[in-house]
């Protein structure tokens, strides 16, 4: 039950202030279809983040390209238990990190120059730029829709922008 008055969909709580909801909508085109990061990286830290804000939207929410992509159940199952899982890359479970140090403690992520070494090594300062603005988003509109209890039921095909 949403905690606005609202139709318990994905959209209706954005209608409340459109002229907002225009730039959430635009940050959202951006990140999905201009971004160049691989699927399978950009998965895995989305997936972590919709983990930690408890967002069941995000948590069901699968990308139309998925399977042809090598992102399919197991990639989402296997996805909880990250550090132990043998089929993720390198890439991949920095990724799975980055975003769950950054939903968690950004502050002492900031500072772990043993971690930017690590990072620095295997992503260009370009895709850590995207995977940022990424787990921005996922962050904070998982949790304003978590919180505001919106849309928890439905689920989401997530398509490319051409």
């Amino acid at each position: 039950m949403p905690n606005i008055e609202v139709t318990d969909d994905l959209g209706s709580w954005m209608q409340l202030q459109p002229e907002l909801a225009g730039g959430l909508v635009a940050f959202s085109d951006a990140i999905y279809g201009r971004g160049k990061l691989p699927l399978r990286e950009r998965e895995i830290a989305r997936m972590r983040i919709a983990e930690i804000n408890q967002c069941e939207v995000c948590r069901n929410a699968r990308q139309q390209q998925g399977t042809a992509a090598g992102v399919d159940e197991d990639f989402y199952t296997n996805m909880l238990d990250w550090r132990h899982a043998g089929d993720y890359s390198p890439r991949e479970k920095l990724a799975a990190e980055f975003a769950e140090r950054f939903a968690i403690d950004h502050v002492a992520l900031r500072a772990d120059d043993d971690f930017w070494q690590r990072m620095r090594a295997e992503f260009g300062d370009a895709e850590i730029v995207e995977l940022t603005m990424s787990c921005a988003l996922w962050l904070g509109a998982g949790r304003a829709m978590r919180v505001l209890d919106v849309g928890q039921g439905c689920q989401l095909t997530l398509h490319s922008v051409p």
